[in-house]
């Protein structure tokens, strides 16, 4: 998938509500599309996302359930050290 096809604003969107589980994770500051998904770079470190999430945020943002959300803002958030 190339970068342009990803909508920025559903990446900000989604750290948005990332961080009502994770107060570390921060805005947005860039992203780059690989193999296993999107790799986002913000404030407070990166955050890696499956593109199918970042789709789903897009076309129906309310089909993520919370579980999912806890789940990347715990695991797959990693803070700048």
């Amino acid at each position: 998938m190339l970068k342009q096809n990803i909508p920025t604003y559903a990446i900000v969107e989604l750290l948005m509500r990332l961080s009502r589980y994770n107060s570390l994770v921060g805005d947005y500051k860039g992203h780059s599309i690989h193999s296993e998904g999107v790799m986002v770079k913000t404030s407070g470190g990166t955050v890696s996302f499956p593109s199918a999430l970042i789709m789903q945020q897009l076309e129906t943002p309310q089909s993520i359930t919370e579980a999912e959300l806890l789940e990347i803002a715990s695991s797959s958030f990693c803070p700048t050290s």
